[in-house]
């Protein structure tokens, strides 16, 4: 039986949802086609009408993980996305949370295409804490605010990295959180004197 475009749009979209999630649950290493598919509600054979590998599907999924967190955050004004950023909520939300914080390490280890999509989506969440920086302080923007947006981003990725590596009732975990949101938020609102 055939389907429809829009039934195929819809499945495929619910494929790269579900591996979203689950890719920033487990790493890709940790979900198999064949219960990503059952979670999408779909057949195992119905993966290959969408993808022709696990690694296309992982350089997609990715994709939308990445624009994920950039609309998530879109709107907001750049010291309130630290403060979102890099709460306990964010840590803990691993599944909803941001593509690179989850699975940044595992991308690493995948073929140049992922990790090209990775360059890109990277790239991107730079340039919108850089414009967000520039727009707070619009009268001394330029020089600088890209590699100070770069700083702030690897903090904050690493921040939630490290407090995810640590127990979850360990007060190291909420330490380093609260240590990289009041630096992160010290280097946003003093751009002016750091310069």
């Amino acid at each position: 039986m055939r389907i429809t475009k829009e039934k195929k749009q819809e499945n495929y979209e619910r494929i790269i949802a579900t591996a979203s999630e689950l890719f920033r649950e487990r790493g890709f290493d940790g979900v198999g086609v064949a219960e990503l598919m059952e979670r999408a509600g779909l057949t195992h054979g119905g993966f290959y009408n969408h993808f022709r590998s696990k690694e296309e599907l992982i350089a997609e999924s990715t994709e939308n993980g990445l624009s994920e967190t950039l609309k998530r955050y879109a709107g907001h004004d750049v010291a309130a996305v630290m403060e979102l950023y890099l709460a306990r909520e964010h840590r803990d939300g691993r599944s909803q949370g941001c593509t690179a914080a989850a699975l940044s390490c595992d991308a690493a280890r995948q073929p140049e295409e992922t990790k090209a999509v990775f360059a890109a989506g990277i790239d991107r969440l730079v340039r919108a804490l850089e414009a967000g920086i520039a727009a707070k302080h619009a009268s001394d923007a330029g020089a600088g605010t890209r590699a100070q947006a770069i700083t702030i981003l690897a903090q904050a990725v690493g921040a939630i990295v490290l407090s995810r590596a640590c127990p979850d009732d360990s007060p190291l975990a909420d330490e380093l959180l609260e240590a990289c949101r009041a630096d992160c938020r010290d280097a946003i609102e003093n751009r002016a004197r750091k310069q």
